[in-house]
């Protein structure tokens, strides 16, 4: 009677193991997520501030004569 008790505290304990590190790995692509989420805003403010940037040259650009 003894092993099946200890085979099913391993198997319990080996179910809570995977439930913590369940719990953590979303915890890590939540915050994964969030970071991409703030890197993709930024570089779509850069895009934008880029194009503003280079509107008045391109259109300076057709005037000058090499």
């Amino acid at each position: 009677m003894l092993w099946p008790m200890i085979a099913v505290a391993l198997g319990f304990l080996g179910l809570a193991v995977l439930g913590v590190l369940a719990v953590r790995v979303f915890v890590e692509v939540r915050r994964l997520a969030r970071q991409v989420a703030q890197t993709s805003e930024r570089i779509q403010r850069a895009a934008g501030d880029l194009e503003r940037a280079a509107t008045p040259l391109a259109a300076r650009g057709g005037r000058v004569k090499g």
